[in-house]
């Protein structure tokens, strides 16, 4: 007879080997980016390079052989992550690591004049570094943004600006803006993009499934890329948007406590995706040449994705006339 200690043994064991094998049968609807080009002598600037989807895009842009900037706001983060790309690949690309904190205008204003004096021009422009913070901590930015207004629409559009001469140098060249299909859950409304009135209610206790900062965020960035891509159209510079899956990563840091690992693990293996395997939808997007002339889409499992959002182009127009006027002013308005 099978003793009760073998039976108590052989039960959970069954059940992580059944998780595993339906984490496995599930990850076969994610897709992966099949072109393997050499990248040799294409210069790649990916911003938060150092951690998560930023990185495990970086590590497979390098080992194409590409070149690759790290803009991070930590330097040491950056200066580990190329140390730690170097020991696990013996051969690949360049990896320069450099230091840019999208949080302050001076700070981009410093990082693009540094990657004028070095480089002649920029590929690709891979959008990646974002934040996630819970309403109530209020946090802002150096000039008083909102930290995801400031942080993962405006910093970015306002680098994106800046190196444009750098980008048209290089054409046919690449923006990708990393979003997410939480942009469909996006609300702006232009009297309060600084999101004041979500901010006090969250602070009495208030709060709302999905970040508003963050979705608003992911949403402008879908919007900046449809409106630089109409301004663009013709040049050269192809822009577009991609959602990389909800993965497994740091970003949400804020967010979990350590019960929440063990609460959420059964879910976790079946539909949170590594940041590798989040990574590929934004290589496909940043390098595949079956997409190259296409300008303005959404890509999601490195593939062609349609937005249940309803985009309306006299609110991208409105979003964009707003987010240059708060760069021109450095404030909100």
């Amino acid at each position: 007879m099978v003793s009760a200690t073998v039976i108590y043994a052989a039960v959970p064991i069954s059940a992580v080997v059944m998780l595993g094998l339906l984490r496995k049968w599930r990850s076969r609807n994610w897709a992966k980016c099949i072109s393997n080009t050499c990248l040799r002598g294409k210069t790649f600037l990916i911003t938060g390079a150092n951690s998560g989807i930023g990185l495990e895009t970086a590590k497979a842009l390098v080992k194409r052989k590409a070149r690759v900037i790290f803009a991070c706001r930590d330097i040491d983060k950056a200066k580990k992550a190329v140390a730690q790309i170097r020991q696990e690949q013996v051969t690949g690309g360049e990896l320069i690591p450099m230091q840019l904190d999208l949080a302050s205008f001076e700070s981009i204003e410093r990082f693009v004049e540094v990657v004028k004096a070095g480089f002649y021009k920029i590929d690709v422009l891979i959008n990646n570094a974002g934040v996630v913070v819970p309403l109530k901590l209020d946090q802002k930015t150096k000039e008083g943004f909102e930290i995801h207004l400031g942080v993962n629409h405006l910093g970015h559009m306002y680098l994106t600006n800046l190196l444009l001469d750098l980008l048209k140098k290089a054409t046919p060249s690449r923006i990708v803006f990393v979003s997410s299909t939480l942009h469909e859950k996006g609300k702006l409304d232009f009297k309060d993009l600084n999101l004041r009135s979500e901010i006090e209610e969250a602070k009495k206790g208030k709060t709302s499934r999905h970040n508003p900062g963050y979705c608003n965020s992911k949403l402008m960035n879908v919007y900046l890329a449809r409106a630089l891509a109409d301004k663009l159209r013709e040049s050269g510079i192809d822009v577009n948007a991609c959602c990389p899956g909800f993965c497994y990563t740091n970003l949400f840091r804020y967010f979990v406590r350590w019960y929440h690992y063990i609460l959420m693990a059964p879910f976790a293996l079946l539909f949170m995706r590594s940041a590798k395997q989040g990574a590929e939808t934004v290589v496909f997007t940043a390098t595949d040449y079956g997409i190259e002339g296409h300008t303005g889409k959404f890509y999601r499992n490195c593939a062609e994705y349609t937005p249940a959002y309803p985009f309306d182009k006299s609110e991208e127009t409105k979003l964009i006339e707003y987010s240059e006027d708060m760069i021109k002013a450095r404030k909100p308005l």
